[in-house]
């Protein structure tokens, strides 16, 4: 603090005990009310300025004494008063000027996007990457129903994501589950803590206990994805690619056997059974 702010607080400090001891001597404010009555403030000296003080059975703030008393500061201390409006600070947030008017309910935006992570997962990220890329680019109905007869570890894992995504765009963001699509699965390298691997004859060594996180973004199907599944669950006897195979992973069943598919009678019919 610089010297002259504190010379300015004791002589506030000085004016505030002076206020203070005329509030206590009543005499002197009876007479001093008298002749403040006959004079107006700006005519008083100022030695008799200190000595009145406004009413007793009010109680005014001190910024309001040193006006009338002159004494003027940097900072507008009239914020309470009616003469000046309070300024807005442009660091604080905008206040409601209708106060009247009922606050709205926050809707969360309508996002295309929405993912769900799990941290700290006790696993080789190489391990849970490869459940996460076999159902990466599937419908989530079909991506669940693949988790659950695959043989894996991380299966387990992958399936509460994926149906923690599901519930994240159903409930927060209001996307439809049956079009939810997993647009992203991708897996990060976590922590790699290391431990001590015992070996024989006294001898030791380092183990590392690798840790994972797992990202899964689904979104909302188009209307040209929706069209081409519909156009590969009617075709059949066809070879489908990889991006086809992941978007109808499991066929319709099929009512023909396997060594008629093309429908095709064969020559020769089964004894007992000619006509």
């Amino acid at each position: 603090m610089v010297w002259w702010q504190r010379h300015l607080q004791c002589v506030l400090r000085q004016v505030g005990r002076r206020l203070e001891n005329n509030y206590t001597l009543s005499a002197d404010y009876s007479s001093s009310s008298r002749l403040s009555s006959c004079l107006l403030p700006g005519e008083l000296p100022s030695s008799q300025r200190l000595l009145i003080s406004p009413s007793a059975s009010i109680s005014a703030p001190l910024y309001q004494y040193f006006q009338k008393l002159g004494i003027s500061t940097s900072r507008k201390l009239l914020a309470g008063s009616s003469e000046e409006t309070p300024i807005p600070s442009p660091l604080t947030p905008v206040l409601a000027i209708n106060s009247g008017k009922t606050e709205e309910k926050k809707v969360a935006p309508n996002r295309s996007k929405v993912q769900a992570v799990l941290k700290n997962i006790k696993q080789s990220p190489k391990k849970v990457n490869l459940v996460a890329a076999l159902v990466r680019g599937m419908r989530v109905e079909d991506a669940l129903l693949q988790l659950q007869v695959t043989v894996k570890r991380a299966a387990k894992t992958v399936y509460q994501v994926i149906h923690s995504a599901r519930a994240n765009a159903t409930h927060n963001h209001g996307l439809d589950p049956d079009r939810l699509l997993v647009a992203e699965a991708f897996v990060g390298k976590g922590l790699y803590l290391k431990r001590v691997s015992y070996h024989g004859k006294g001898r030791s060594g380092i183990r590392e206990r690798p840790s994972c996180r797992l990202t899964v973004v689904v979104r909302e199907m188009t209307a040209e994805e929706e069209a081409e599944i519909a156009r590969l669950r009617v075709s059949k006897f066809r070879k489908l690619t990889k991006r086809e195979r992941r978007l109808v992973p499991h066929k319709l069943i099929e009512t023909t056997p396997i060594w008629n598919r093309k429908g095709k009678t064969s020559s020769r019919e089964p004894n007992g059974m000619a006509a």
